[in-house]
C-alpha cells in the first residue's frame, strides 16, 4: 500500500509540475505576443528612413529589421514608448516620426495650410474690393427700348 501511495503521490508531483510548465509557457507565449503587438503600434509610428513612404512596421529594408529589433530590445529592458522615440529621433532626426512635434524646425509645416488660406481669403477680398470700386461709378446696364419685349 506504502508502494502504491509513492507512486500517486510521485504521478501527482509530475502531473502539477507538467502543469505548472505549461502555464509557464502560456504565460510566456502571452507575454511575447503582447509583447509583439507593442513593438508593431511602435514601429508604425515610426518612418523608415529608407523607403520613406512606409512605417518600420510595414517595410522590408534592412535597416527597418534592424530598427524593429532595437525597439523589440528597448522595450525588452524596460524602455517606455517616450523613451524608444527619443532614441529614434536622436538617431535619426524628427523625419522618424510621423506625427511631427511642433518646434522651430517645423512651425512652417504645421502652419503652412492656415498661412495658405488667409493667403487665398486675402486676395478673393483684395479681388472684389477692385471689382466693387472698379464698377461703382458706372450705371446698371439697361436694355435698349426696341429689345425689350411685352
Amino acid at each position: 500500500m506504502a508502494d502504491l501511495w509513492r507512486r500517486w503521490r510521485r504521478a501527482a508531483l509530475l502531473f502539477a509540475g507538467m502543469a505548472l510548465l505549461m502555464m509557464a509557457g502560456a504565460v510566456r507565449a502571452e507575454n511575447a505576443a503582447g509583447l509583439d503587438e507593442h513593438v508593431n503600434r511602435i514601429t508604425s509610428e515610426l518612418r523608415c528612413v529608407v523607403c520613406q513612404n512606409q512605417s518600420i512596421a510595414d517595410s522590408q529594408a534592412s535597416l527597418a529589421v534592424e530598427l524593429k529589433q532595437e525597439v523589440r530590445q528597448q522595450l525588452q529592458h524596460g524602455a517606455s514608448d517616450d523613451q524608444v522615440r527619443d532614441f529614434m529621433v536622436q538617431r535619426y532626426g524628427d523625419f522618424v516620426l510621423y506625427r511631427t512635434p511642433v518646434n522651430r524646425a517645423t512651425w512652417l509645416l504645421w502652419a503652412g495650410p492656415a498661412l495658405l488660406l488667409l493667403l487665398g481669403a486675402f486676395v478673393v477680398g483684395l479681388h472684389l474690393h477692385e471689382r466693387r470700386t472698379a464698377f461703382k461709378d458706372l450705371p446698371d446696364s439697361v436694355l435698349p427700348q426696341e429689345d425689350v419685349q411685352v
